[in-house]
């Protein structure tokens, strides 16, 4: 593992940034009452494609180590979040059981679903195996 300063200074900030990010998305789309936290499931979705996306480029060499830590750990690390998911399922257990279910079974699969997807697209788009 490199802990330079630098690369710690690019996933402090790519974090601090992502985090920013997925804090917009929350205050744009807060969840109601008993309801599907869309913004927590859209974030994740989202970071999962561009996670899915970023690992098929940079496995081509495209961006340096700081720049790589910056983007993957750092901005779609803090952007996603399993930790506001699953306080979310469980809130939403005791207000609306079906919903919690639901929600805790089509977040990880969409995400996984929206991560292969991606890759799979840059792949046929770039020409990479």
């Amino acid at each position: 593992m490199n802990f330079s300063p630098r690369i710690l200074a690019a996933v402090a900030l790519g974090g601090a940034t992502g985090s920013l990010l997925r804090w917009g998305v929350e205050t744009a789309l807060p969840p109601a009452s008993g309801a599907v936290p869309w913004a927590t499931l859209l974030v994740n979705v989202t970071g999962s494609a561009l996670l899915g996306a970023a690992v098929v480029l940079l496995g081509r060499g495209a961006l340096r180590v700081g720049r790589r830590a910056f983007l993957t750990t750092g901005l779609l690390g803090g952007f996603t979040t399993f930790s506001t998911y699953a306080v979310q399922a469980a809130v939403l257990l005791h207000e609306a059981p079906v919903t919690a279910l639901v929600y805790a079974l089509v977040t990880p699969l969409t995400c996984v679903a929206a991560a292969a997807l991606a890759a799979a697209g840059v792949r046929r788009h770039v020409g990479a195996p």
